[in-house]
């Protein structure tokens, strides 16, 4: 990864914050997009004066306007892109019947349309260097999950939009990646949205527990090095989850509903 110049959306916290420290390590050049650009001005002090290349740029994925200038910026300063990484997302814990539809509509936004404008534009930049269009989905991509309606279809539709592009542009040499991490520990969990669409506040999880996001972050930049096409992370939560989602869909929908049934404060 040594001098590629990787932009990564969501990056102020969480995974995505986690994924500039492994790029750092990596001696990539990196270009860090989030909404609040206080954290980012901080973490880029923090890098610049390790040496690393960085540039914070205030992103609001859902308005297409901020992701093309995300990639103007980039090109500005480094002259072409290598990596992008859809990271950007929120969560929800509400059963569908008292949500207000807003908050769906709010979860397609962050999840899905952010990853679509922030490819639609980097597109053309990453065929030009045959580079890497990774997106970071969940589990929740791959199987649903009970009171993340909107969660789950936001990421089921994001798998799908990279999955088409992969062959679009097969012959282009596009990289394209979709990692699904399983339970990671980050503040997603905090600022899940509620049926009102209000904060959650707190995660209903033990998040000691959980694979940690710097974990996550160096599964994910291998995957970018070694060229993988998809990566399931975690084995019970993760492999063992999907695997039973194809071959016996019945008893993992009975699992499911009574694994997240013990969550404090559950729904169900």
């Amino acid at each position: 990864m040594k001098n590629r110049v990787v932009i990564v959306t969501g990056a102020s916290s969480g995974i995505g914050e986690a994924l500039v420290g492994e790029l750092a390590k990596r001696k990539a050049k990196i270009v860090a997009a989030a909404r609040s650009i206080d954290k980012l001005t901080e973490m880029e002090k923090f890098y610049t004066s390790k040496g690393v290349e960085f540039l914070p740029v205030q992103v609001d994925v859902t308005n297409p306007g901020d992701c093309e200038n995300l990639i103007n910026k980039t090109i500005e300063k480094f002259g072409h892109i290598d990596v992008l990484i859809n990271n950007a997302g929120i969560s929800m814990r509400a059963m569908l019947l008292d949500t207000d539809l807003s908050v769906l509509h709010r979860l397609m936004d962050v999840n899905f349309w952010g990853t679509v404008n922030c490819t639609k534009y980097a597109l053309p930049y990453l065929l030009d260097t045959k580079g890497s269009l990774v997106g970071v989905i969940s589990i929740a991509g791959h199987v649903g999950l009970p009171a993340r309606t909107g969660y789950a279809a936001s990421k089921f539709a994001v798998r799908g939009f990279l999955d088409t592009l992969r062959i679009e542009y097969l012959r282009r040499g596009l990289h394209v990646l979709v990692a699904a991490p399983g339970f990671t520990a980050s503040n997603i969990r905090k600022t899940a949205l509620t049926a009102d669409g209000s904060q959650q506040g707190e995660t209903p999880r033990n998040e000691e527990k959980m694979m940690s996001a710097e974990r996550c972050a160096e599964i994910i930049v291998k995957g970018i090095i070694k060229k993988k096409r998809s990566i399931i992370m975690t084995f019970i939560e993760g492999k063992l989850t999907v695997f039973l989602s194809k071959w016996w869909p019945s008893l993992l929908d009975r699992l499911c509903l009574s694994h997240m049934s013990k969550e404090p404060n559950s729904p169900f």
